[in-house]
Formats: C-alpha cells, structure tokens, sequence
C-alpha cells in the first residue's frame, strides 16, 4: 500500500498555466491550493479536479508555502508551481517510490522553458529543486524570496525532470527579476550584509563563467546567451541596490 500523498501549489491569476500542472499531478491523494486572491480563473479550474481552495493573503514565497504544506491531511507533500508540471517519468518515479519510501526528501532536476526552448545546460538545468517531503522531517525556509527546503534528512535524487514553462516572454520576465533583486537586496541589507565594488563587478562574471562556459550554457544556443545574459545583469543589480540601500540607510 501506498503513502497518502498530498500535493500543495500556492497560486495567484494562475488560469492559464494551472490546469496543466494539475492534470499532471491528478493521481495526488489531495491537492491542496493556496491562493493569495485570484480574480481570474484559478479558483474555478482548481474545483474542476476537486482540489482544497484555501485563501491566504501573501505571506513571501517561504512563509506562503509553508503555510501551505501545513494544509495538507498527509505527512507526504509534494509542492509544486502553478507553472509547473510532472513529466511522465517523474510522475511514474513519484507513484513508485511512496509504494516503499527509502528516506524523507527528494528532489528531481527541473527544466526550464526559455523563448520558446526547454533550456538543457548551463543555470536553466538540470536546477535541482527538493520539493517532495515528508513534513515531519523537512520544511521550507522562511525566505521572502529564493525560499527553499530544510531538511534533517538525507535528500535522494529522482530521474525525471520537473517542467517548468511560465508562458512568460521576456518584458515579464524581466519585471518578475525586478522584483526578486529587490526582494534579494532588502534581505542582505536586513541581515547587515554589504557589497564593494569587486563584489559588483566579479559577481556576474564569475556567474557567466560557471554557468555560459564550464556548464555550457552556450549550447543552448540564443535562449542560452539571453538567459545567461539577465542572470548576470541581476547578480549586478542586487548588488547595485544592496550598495544604495546602505547609502539610504534604510530597507524598502
């Protein structure tokens, strides 16, 4: 017999990708979703495959998370993104390994759509995201942004890819990274981090190196350089407002 499996999303004006994510995760025990206040929509397609609406105003991505694993009636979570969804390996992996869990936490690479391209090297893969757990043993972190998954157990590694395809193009992209850097740059400054010069001129090149060259993001052709490209221009930019944000004196 299999281990209860709840699956928990957190979702705001999510229509267009939701339905996607939730067709390939149907095989859930429950689906749990947390929606900070669609107004498109989400909450319709959400009750179609009998998922859990709660309604949460935002807490940051950490917070928001966790008080959605805290939701769940199963100790066994799998969290997802509303623009995200299981690949039919990583599907059959996941229904497989709860037939006999061989530890508490596992993560399964996860690979990003790009204009238009399933990015395979350099920062868009394999990106490794832990996000199947048993809460007893694991959480997400408290971050505001960049959250992540704590765990006191051994993390295992699935095969199957996670797909990623936001449907965003990249003036959207572009203000969602807006927001992160200075999302990023407030929590440096609040943990009395500082920046110098070196550190906001070697940043995005060490970045562009590790990622465009030795894990060679430059096969990934045209999305690999522009996606590379922004990742670079935000490790400058966090920086940037890490330094102003010291010259203000004052967080955001």
């Amino acid at each position: 017999m299999s281990e209860a499996l709840s699956v928990v999303l957190i979702t705001k004006n999510a229509e267009n990708q939701l339905e996607k994510c939730l067709q390939s995760c149907a095989f859930a025990d429950e689906i749990v979703v947390v929606d900070s206040g669609s107004t498109d929509r989400t909450l319709a397609i959400a009750s179609t495959y009998k998922a859990k609406v709660i309604h949460q105003d935002w807490l940051g991505f950490g917070p928001q998370k966790q008080f959605a694993v805290a939701q769940a009636s199963h100790d066994w979570v799998l969290c997802l993104d509303a623009d995200e969804w299981l690949s039919d390996k990583l599907r059959h992996e996941i229904m497989h390994l709860l037939k006999n869990p061989r530890g508490y936490a596992w993560r399964f690479a996860r690979s990003n759509k790009f204009m238009g391209r399933f990015l395979q090297f350099g920062e868009g893969y394999p990106d490794y995201s832990l996000r199947l757990f048993h809460r007893q043993h694991a959480r997400w972190s408290d971050d505001a942004v960049h959250e992540y998954v704590q765990t006191d157990s051994q993390v295992g590694t699935l095969a199957g890819d996670l797909m990623h395809e936001s449907g965003e193009d990249i003036a959207l992209y572009l203000t969602k990274q807006n927001r992160y850097t200075s999302l990023q740059a407030d929590a440096l400054y609040l943990r009395g981090k500082k920046c110098g010069v070196a550190k906001l001129v070697f940043s995005p090149l060490t970045r562009f190196i590790k990622f465009y060259l030795v894990r060679q993001g430059f096969r990934d052709g045209l999305p690999g350089l522009v996606h590379i490209s922004i990742g670079c221009f935000n490790s400058y930019i966090k920086y940037a407002k890490l330094i102003e944000l010291h010259r203000l004196g004052k967080s955001r």
